[in-house]
């Protein structure tokens, strides 16, 4: 069993670009996807059982800034930045979910808020060249920014960015990891 864990979490691994701290790959699908891999069927349980095939949602999934360096909100404050009109390019909508590091559950936080979303845009401040910062980090940046506060654990911490029905034309994630858009890099707070 030890073997055969060992063999699904590399082919996660080799599976999987690394695009600005994210990984972004295409684990879930019909028979033909899996073409009898098992490999790639436990690799797709593994990562996200009952997951959409990539034309229906991809999940970019981050713990680590650009150079590797793991995410720990008890340690920084982080910020995730789109430029302007460089939000996730989907037919549907877009999430970004924080998650606890240790427990991969949702963190308990002051404003009940687990993530922030692309219904949620009417309501968030986008900076004055039209681009928006989300605000990662354990204690609110102040009532000025709080609407782009994705609150974070007091530890280790991952981000899940879910985008449903991505669009096929440039600009796009499709296919997953070589599109023409790449999700932009976490940051440490200035």
């Amino acid at each position: 069993m030890k073997d055969g864990e060992a063999k699904i979490e590399q082919y996660l691994l080799a599976g999987e670009k690394i695009i600005n701290g994210w990984k972004v790959g295409a684990y879930f699908g019909d028979r033909d996807f899996f073409r009898g891999n098992w490999l790639l069927r436990a690799a797709g349980a593994k990562a996200g059982i009952y997951g959409n095939d990539a034309v229906e949602a991809t999940y970019p999934i981050t713990k680590t800034l650009a150079n590797g360096e793991a995410l720990d909100a008890s340690k920084q404050d982080y910020t995730l930045t789109f430029a302007r009109d460089q939000f996730p390019p989907v037919n549907a909508f877009w999430s970004v979910t924080m998650y606890d590091g240790k427990t991969q559950l949702l963190i308990k936080n002051p404003i009940n808020r687990f993530l922030i979303n692309s219904p949620m845009l009417p309501s968030l401040k986008k900076n004055a060249n039209g681009s928006l910062t989300l605000y990662i980090q354990k204690a609110s940046p102040g009532a000025a920014r709080e609407s782009n506060w994705l609150p974070a654990p007091n530890g280790p911490a991952y981000l899940v960015m879910r985008l449903y029905w991505p669009k096929t034309e440039p600009p796009s994630i499709l296919p997953p990891g070589s599109g023409t858009w790449q999700p932009p890099a976490i940051v440490v707070a200035k």
